[in-house]
């Protein structure tokens, strides 16, 4: 009979921004096999449990994905619960589909627990808000590079997210012009975003290569557009004078 596999979201960075559910998760599980982008940390969390390192490193060492695939189902047979631990969250470019079907044509059973995808650890690195009211209603996440190698820069949102943009920075500034994107656009970067050690800048779009040398060998998200502009001073309030406040709270009784 074979075991479980949970898919759990590590988030992106430190590793207490993983949710309880799937700590739970790695406390009960007999294997690990884990994303390079997985705190080490981690560990602490699944002390029963054999860990196995299958991550993918842009541009470097890399697990291949038929191999994960053949990973989990062989771990499913021979173990009561796997956990396939995914940095950031498993549905935001992790490979999920492929590992879902891997399983499913193995007849196992799976759980998928999500987990702070990197567009929301660098929002909130940035503290500033992927939606803004009435003038940022939509987002949209990009790889910064297709499976072909090609630029995937666009304007499908009013703020778009481009992952795993860090050795692009220069060209993706470029390609975002052509797509339409005003020179003036603001942009940020994060790398290691989530983490203590995380790095942030802002510029404005034709000056995004500038950034390139600051983030340089660190897995970075680059937000543009609404989403990546500092937020405005809230305005001043008018403080009611002395005289006003005196009369606050009172209420009028009329004699009959």
């Amino acid at each position: 009979m074979s075991g479980l596999v949970v898919f759990v979201g590590a988030g992106p960075g430190s590793a207490d921004l993983i949710t309880l559910r799937g700590a739970r998760w790695l406390a009960r599980a007999d294997v690990v096999l884990a994303d390079a982008l997985a705190d080490p940390a981690l560990r602490e969390l699944a002390p029963r449990a054999r860990w196995v390192d299958v991550g993918k490193r842009g541009f470097g060492r890399a697990v291949a994905q038929a191999r994960i695939d053949a990973m989990l189902v062989d771990e499913a047979r021979r173990h009561a619960v796997v956990v396939r631990l995914k940095g950031g969250d498993p549905s935001v470019f992790g490979r999920l589909e492929e590992e879902l079907q891997a399983l499913q044509r193995a007849g196992i059973a799976c759980e998928v627990v999500p987990g702070v995808t990197a567009a929301l650890a660098a929002a909130a690195d940035l503290q500033r808000p992927l939606t803004r009211r009435g003038r940022g209603r939509s987002v949209a996440l990009t790889t910064a590079v297709t499976a072909d190698g090609d630029l995937g820069a666009g304007r499908h949102a009013d703020t778009e997210v481009f992952y795993m943009a860090g050795r692009q920075l220069g060209a993706l500034g470029r390609a975002l012009r052509a797509a339409g994107w005003p020179a003036e656009t603001p942009v940020a970067v994060v790398s290691r975003a989530g983490a203590p050690d995380h790095v942030a800048s802002s510029h404005r779009l034709d000056g995004l290569a500038q950034a390139a040398l600051l983030h340089a060998g660190r897995p970075a998200v680059v937000t543009v557009g609404v989403g990546a502009a500092a937020v405005a001073p809230a305005p001043r309030r008018a403080v009611p004078d002395r005289a006003d406040m005196s009369d606050i709270g009172r209420t009028a009784i009329t004699a009959p």
